[in-house]
């Protein structure tokens, strides 16, 4: 068995999270979803899955999916295509909800256990796509910005390794709406070079 798919072994095997926990333990049952390959050339990494994902085990099976199949230009099939694109969240395991009914931040274990180690077993990446936050926090470092909006907006000082982008949640409209640059700029270069990376459509 390769590295990378011993790893991947090992992930979906994980329990740190009720196990040795840096807070409190996981509320239920851990079940990490990401789609990784040797051959993939373009890497989304969102937040966590939701509720929908904890279920199905496929990441973005929900409507912010929709959204963000959308902006990349893509169809589902090539979305799931695990041969060309990864699928790496900053938390593998649905972390539960807030007292609000939103879901809580992604675990902290995963990112300081797992992510070091998986993103040097995939040295072919050349575009990751960071979704949020705390993907930006992640990836970006010291290069980020005082907020997702300042970093969004620099999306061009990130290229051409990184993308910065907002959740494609509904919650994000009045953020797209007050920064028309999103879709009239950043957008149709996203396209172009998720085309690139990806290939022709079947």
């Amino acid at each position: 068995m390769r590295k990378l798919d011993r790893l991947v072994c090992d992930i979906r095997a994980c329990r740190i999270c009720i196990e040795t926990p840096r807070n409190k333990p996981l509320p239920h049952e851990p079940r990490p979803v990401l789609r990784v390959s040797r051959t993939a050339r373009l890497c989304i990494v969102g937040q966590a899955p939701g509720t929908r994902v904890h279920a199905s085990g496929t990441p973005f099976t929900d409507p912010s999916g929709d959204r963000l199949r959308d902006w990349m230009g893509v169809t589902p099939d090539e979305f799931y295509d695990v041969s060309r694109i990864a699928i790496v969240p900053m938390g593998f395991c649905f972390p539960g909800l807030d007292a609000k009914g939103g879901d809580l931040p992604p675990r902290r274990e995963c990112a300081d256990r797992w992510r070091h180690e998986l993103f040097e077993l995939m040295p072919q990446l050349e575009l990751t796509l960071l979704v949020g936050q705390y993907a930006q926090a992640w990836h970006l470092e010291k290069t980020r910005k005082e907020n997702l909006t300042a970093t969004v907006a620099a999306w061009k000082e990130y290229l051409p390794r990184a993308l910065p982008l907002p959740h494609p949640s509904w919650r994000n409209n009045t953020w797209i709406k007050k920064n028309p640059w999103f879709e009239a700029e950043l957008l149709p270069m996203l396209k172009r070079e998720i085309r690139r990376l990806v290939g022709d459509a079947a």
